[in-house]
């Protein structure tokens, strides 16, 4: 048995130690965090913003005491100084300045990652927000009882802006978005479904300004006061910078990991290191991207992080078992519009040397005798011409059409030819959908050249 180490109690670590502690027993765990909280579910701190949600105490799925319940020892607020990958000891100090010297046998490193914040003028202006940590939502949250705050500037469209844009209006706030890119969303969707959030955000009176870089902020008494763009000048009272995030691997630049080109530590299909009998789960390593056949990447999501803390957590104990590899499969819902995707757009697709093709359909979700509310479907499969594999898909609808996307996650995954999908058996009930469904009809319009 071993005495194995978690730096970090993110998804990824707590998704290792789950696995751990629920099937290796007899194996020792000691898990090290530098924050006073675990498992703190981000993507659901724009609810509690918007006021969608009561409260954050559902945000959380496991604690320290559940951790200790099942026999691992639990180290908040300790901070890792360095670690000794030769002598095999972890050296971190606790809040209160005691000194700990943690001997391992096998270590996984799970530090997640960190917020992109431009070094600009005004950066450390009050009224600055940074979104990452619980800590950050429940600042911004105590921050908007303060009638003052009217008008938030959102910087940055992906994801994250976008949910803190709709969030921040729907609090009753005057709400601008600002991205140097044309589009929101657009690492994600191509310009047809990006259209469509777009649109959807502004009818619902959030201001677009999209094609500005920011060059500065400015203030007055201490407080965000504008935001300069090159495009002009945007008042605002709250500031939030959603620009993206970096692995944080500070701590082992110097320490002979091998590395993406912007420091994620790269890890092989056992999620192990360049560095025998270390582990990196999440933020900080890299992934296999199926969709560009397998090369490693950077893709930062918490499903990606709880699959590769299983796969540490059982090799760390002896067990072999293999990640897949990933899809980038995400979804978003703003306003009840739903986006989901997987796989490569086609501009990334065309971007990566692909003879990128799509195969557009739209049709509404049941069938057209089905009285009542039945909304349209839009579909986009992406595939290379030349192999015809599936390379990548998105959806967007009011309807729930979410669970679809995983078909062609599957697709990608498994290398599948969009004309296998052609004629695949997707059962019809007027109460689900219609007969010539649209995920076989995108691929039936391909396989035909239309």
């Amino acid at each position: 048995m071993s005495r194995i180490v978690i730096v970090g109690a993110n998804h990824a670590g707590t998704a290792a130690a789950n696995a751990i502690l629920d099937n290796h027993p007899g194996n020792e765990v000691v898990i090290i965090d530098q924050n006073s909280n675990i498992s703190f579910l981000g993507c659901g701190m724009a609810l509690w913003i918007g006021r969608q949600i009561s409260g954050p105490d559902g945000l959380f799925y496991q604690t320290k005491e559940g951790f200790e319940a099942k026999g691992a020892t639990v180290h908040m607020e300790t901070r890792v100084e360095s670690v000794d990958y030769d002598a095999q000891v972890v050296h971190a100090v606790a809040v209160d300045g005691t000194r700990i010297d943690q001997p391992y046998d096998k270590l996984i490193l799970a530090t997640g990652s960190l917020p992109i914040i431009p070094p600009i003028e005004g950066i450390d202006l009050a009224n600055v927000q940074r979104v990452k940590l619980f800590q950050d939502a429940q600042a911004v949250v105590e921050k908007l009882h303060d009638p003052a705050i009217r008008r938030v500037t959102v910087v940055g469209a992906g994801y994250i802006g976008v949910e803190l844009a709709e969030a921040f209006q729907r609090n009753g706030r005057e709400v601008t978005l600002v991205d140097m890119a044309p589009t929101c969303v657009s690492g994600n969707f191509d310009e047809e479904f990006s259209d469509l959030m777009a649109e959807n955000l502004r009818g619902h009176g959030i201001e677009l300004a999209f094609g500005e870089k920011v060059l500065r902020l400015e203030g007055e008494n201490g407080k965000v006061a504008r935001v300069v763009t090159d495009k002009g000048t945007h008042q605002a009272d709250l500031v939030c910078m959603c620009i993206g995030f970096k692995p944080n691997t500070e701590l082992f630049a110097d320490a002979g990991f091998d590395t993406l080109r912007n420091g994620a530590l790269l890890v092989d299909h056992h999620q192990e290191t360049s560095r025998r009998g270390v582990y990196a789960v999440g933020d900080c390593s890299s992934c296999f991207y199926n969709a560009k056949d397998g090369e490693p990447a950077y893709i930062a999501l918490a499903t990606n992080a709880v699959r590769s803390g299983i796969v540490a957590g059982h090799n760390a104990c002896g067990m072999a078992l293999e990640g897949v590899g990933v899809q980038g499969s995400s979804g978003i819902c703003i306003y009840d519009l739903k986006m989901v995707a997987t796989g490569l757009t086609e501009a990334a697709a065309r971007k990566a040397g692909y003879d990128a093709c799509v195969s557009d359909f739209s049709q509404v979700q049941k069938a057209t005798f089905v009285e009542g509310d039945n909304p349209e479907v839009k579909i986009r499969v992406v595939f290379d011409g030349t192999t015809r594999r599936v390379l990548g898909a998105q959806m967007a609808s009011t309807y729930d059409m979410s669970a679809g996307i995983h078909m062609f996650s599957l697709a990608i995954q498994e290398g599948l030819t969009i004309d296998r999908l052609a004629l695949l058996d997707v059962f019809f009930l007027p109460h689900f959908n219609q007969p010539y469904n649209y995920y076989t009809m995108a691929a039936y319009s391909a396989a035909l050249g239309a």
